[in-house]
């Protein structure tokens, strides 16, 4: 059986419109809390501060969900969204998200990234039954987080050069076969991600309306392929191997750097995608060179080991020289003085 998933209803007011009548467990991150938490009036039956998307860890929060909980409110970032899904779909009961900033399209997608084995897989949990969105709080958020879900939408273009580089090879499978008309609607939604950036970092309504609509179209794509390969490659998994050397570090400022890797070893050029990036407000000197470089000379065996959708990191042989000239034509830190 193939099903094609929907997005969530969306709908956009003040946060403290929302009426709530079914006991609620809430998912937050503190900073989140801190911002929103007053505008609401939830029948708050437990709430948690979600730290990892490790699936013991949100076994055990779904396990030991109290039984009078009959919605799950997460409110926040990404981590408390795929968290709230994977812990409503474990419970049979529905998710409402709310946002705090755009910073990822997993408030809108089907699955979340589970985190197991040192490596990410995706669990297919069904999309939330509401995300809410405040315009007022969401651009008020913090510039580096506050629209850093653009980095889903630049990440087309990599996304792209590796889905094109496995069909040249034959490495797709049949499921994840090359589509020129699914390419080229991808390509135009990437393509408006450029148009948009600066009012993205400025905190424009307007632009963050447009990421939202490019963010759902890129979902709906997605979701009609049934896989995320013309979203999703190298750069992502160059992310997915940075994740364990880090703590904490916002999802934007370890796939930003991934793009530009992705996108030199694809022999692009570099300039364009870096300035979007920056204006988006994504950071890009949040990564010790040492680590980047470490990483970068272990991703052949890492896509291999957790058999990884084809990308041109699987036929590539780098030597500590080589990670280093990689940085070195991204414009990457690699000085150790970070000055992105």
């Amino acid at each position: 059986m193939t099903s094609i998933w929907n997005l969530p209803r969306i709908e956009t007011q003040p946060l403290h419109t929302i009426r709530e009548e079914r006991p609620c467990a809430v998912l937050t991150g503190r900073r989140a809390w801190q911002a929103v938490g007053s505008m609401f009036e939830l029948p708050i039956v437990v709430q948690a501060e979600p730290h990892t998307a490790n699936v013991d860890f949100m076994d055990d929060l779904a396990q030991n969900l109290p039984p009078q909980v009959e919605v799950i409110y997460g409110i926040g970032g990404g981590l408390v969204a795929d968290v709230a899904k994977y812990v409503g779909w474990k419970n049979e009961i529905p998710v409402v998200l709310v946002p705090t900033a755009l910073s990822v399209d997993g408030f809108f997608t089907a699955i979340v990234a589970v985190r197991e084995n040192k490596s990410v897989h995706y669990e297919t949990t069904g999309p939330a039954e509401v995300v809410y969105i405040d315009w007022d709080v969401v651009s008020q958020a913090p510039a580096n987080i506050r629209g850093t879900g653009i980095a889903e939408i630049l990440s087309i273009v990599t996304g792209l050069l590796d889905w094109r580089y496995a069909a040249e090879r034959n490495k797709n499978t049949p499921l994840e076969r090359f589509k020129p008309w699914a390419a080229g609607l991808a390509a135009g939604i990437a393509q408006q991600a450029f148009k948009i950036a600066p009012g993205v970092g400025e905190g424009r309504v307007e632009s963050l309306q447009n990421l939202l609509d490019l963010t759902c179209m890129e979902v709906r794509l997605t979701n009609q392929l049934g896989h995320n390969r013309p979203q999703e490659g190298s750069e992502q998994y160059f992310a997915y191997a940075m994740e364990r050397k880090v703590s904490r570090i916002p999802y934007a400022d370890l796939v930003g750097p991934g793009i530009l890797i992705s996108a030199a070893l694809h022999g692009q050029d570099i300039g364009p995608i870096r300035a979007t990036l920056n204006s988006a407000g994504i950071r890009l000197g949040q990564l010790r060179p040492d680590d980047m470089i470490e990483t970068i000379k272990m991703l052949p065996e890492y896509v291999n080991e957790h058999k990884l959708p084809y990308s041109i990191l699987h036929d590539l042989d780098p030597t500590s020289e080589s990670a280093v000239e990689l940085l070195e034509k991204t414009g990457l830190d690699v000085s150790g003085s970070r000055p992105l």
